[in-house]
């Protein structure tokens, strides 16, 4: 597990590359991610995010203590390995409660059925960033690439929820996906060069956002 991987030397990517990325990172990808709120509604729920810079707070202590930098990992882990079971296993046992894990299990679970029906890719049921992963190694895409546009679209699904819970304009959640842009850019990054073993995290109100979640009287999400 102490490994690390190769140095990333940038390559220019190809126009059907691109598009591959640009169509599984969709929110039209039916992986169902506009279910899952990652403990945001818990959140919203007990006070802790109100409005646009409580939710910037929010956001950049997933991406850069939390699941963000954690399944960025993962995904650059599953992208440079031919045998991704442990990966994966790890990826499942990382989850902090019930329903973080069954929104990564599912999510990927749903990611993998319809890319083994659209790409033909020999891609097994597994947690979400890890199948991602796993299928950009499989089709060659880029790892830079991939996990810079996973994260984006991690973060945007949690701002489309946070608009469903908060009096949250369209605009004002494109601004917060904009200013997050740099630290998107330099997890991924860090992602490209870091082992399983540098994995971890401390979003303490994150997670028991997410162990809260189950019980709160009323929910529009799954987690």
């Amino acid at each position: 597990m102490g490994a690390r991987w190769a140095t990333i030397t940038a390559i220019p990517m190809r126009t059907d590359d691109l598009l591959t990325l640009a169509q599984w990172l969709s929110p039209a990808y039916p992986v169902g991610a506009f279910a899952w709120s990652h403990g945001l509604e818990r959140a919203v729920g007990r006070g802790d995010v109100t409005d646009a810079d409580t939710l910037t707070n929010w956001l950049e202590a997933v991406l850069a203590h939390g699941a963000g930098r954690s399944d960025a990992i993962l995904l650059c882990a599953a992208h440079g390995t031919e045998d991704v079971t442990p990966i994966a296993e790890l990826a499942a046992a990382l989850a902090p409660s019930r329903e973080r894990r069954m929104e990564t299990v599912q999510q990927g679970a749903a990611f993998a059925a319809t890319t083994r029906a659209v790409w033909g890719l020999d891609l097994p049921d597994m947690a979400y960033p890890v199948a991602v992963g796993r299928a950009a190694g499989l089709a060659g895409l880029p790892m830079e690439a991939t996990v810079t546009l996973w994260l984006q679209a991690f973060v945007s699904n949690l701002i489309q929820c946070a608009q469903r819970l908060l009096p949250l304009g369209q605009t004002v959640g494109q601004q917060v996906l904009h200013g997050l842009a740099p630290l998107i850019a330099s997890i991924g990054q860090t992602a490209m060069q870091a082992s399983l073993d540098d994995i971890g995290s401390a979003t303490f109100a994150v997670d028991t956002a997410s162990m809260q979640h189950s019980g709160q009287y009323s929910r529009i999400f799954r987690s």
